[in-house]
């Protein structure tokens, strides 16, 4: 069951069902459509609640036109939530852009009685780091990275073999800990 917008988010989202080729070059626009062709199995990679609203939603501010990619609605946390797709690295001025869609989903569409609009951007590769120094702490913007197909045995072996290496690395710069010895006393 969701409970907060963070219980909805995935890293990564595993977008193989696309049918896009691995290595093959395509635009926002060729992924927005292989979406949309095969809704009904990114809903289900999303997860439970998620309905469709719309694609390219527009909406106006000050005589000046915007387009989120992605609108759907979460029934369980009652919320809009948008999505942005990005083909490259995650950018702060990507941020921006979906701060300014939650805001203006907040102020202008969402009634009372829902929760917050959640922003999630799908990129090819996402900066942890920056998303914490763009962002304030309760910001309900997410950045999740989107993968085309699952890794190979090999990739998946070399990343356990990193992450292994990893972990030795922290045990061996820790403090090491000493056993409590007979007589000494409880503090």
């Amino acid at each position: 069951m969701l409970v907060s917008p963070t219980d909805l988010i995935k890293n990564p989202y595993v977008l193989e069902f696309l049918g896009l080729e691995a290595h093959s070059s395509y635009s926002e626009s060729d992924l927005e459509s292989a979406i949309i062709s095969k809704i009904e199995h990114f809903l289900l990679e999303l997860g439970k609640g998620f309905l469709f609203e719309a694609r390219q939603k527009r909406f106006t501010f000050e005589e000046e036109h915007f387009f989120v990619d992605l609108v759907f609605y979460n029934r369980q946390l009652r919320c809009y939530v948008l999505i942005d797709l990005k083909l490259g690295k995650l950018t702060h001025q990507n941020l921006g852009q979906m701060q300014m869609y939650v805001n203006y989903f907040d102020r202008y569409v969402k009634r009372d009685d829902e929760n917050s609009t959640i922003g999630i951007i799908l990129c090819k590769k996402k900066n942890d780091a920056l998303v914490e120094i763009t962002l304030p702490r309760d910001a309900n913007i997410h950045a999740s990275e989107y993968q085309l197909y699952l890794p190979s045995k090999a990739e998946l072996q070399q990343r356990l073999n990193e992450w292994t290496a990893e972990g030795e690395a922290l045990l061996r710069s820790a403090p090491a800990k000493t056993a409590p010895q007979p007589g000494d006393e409880a503090a």
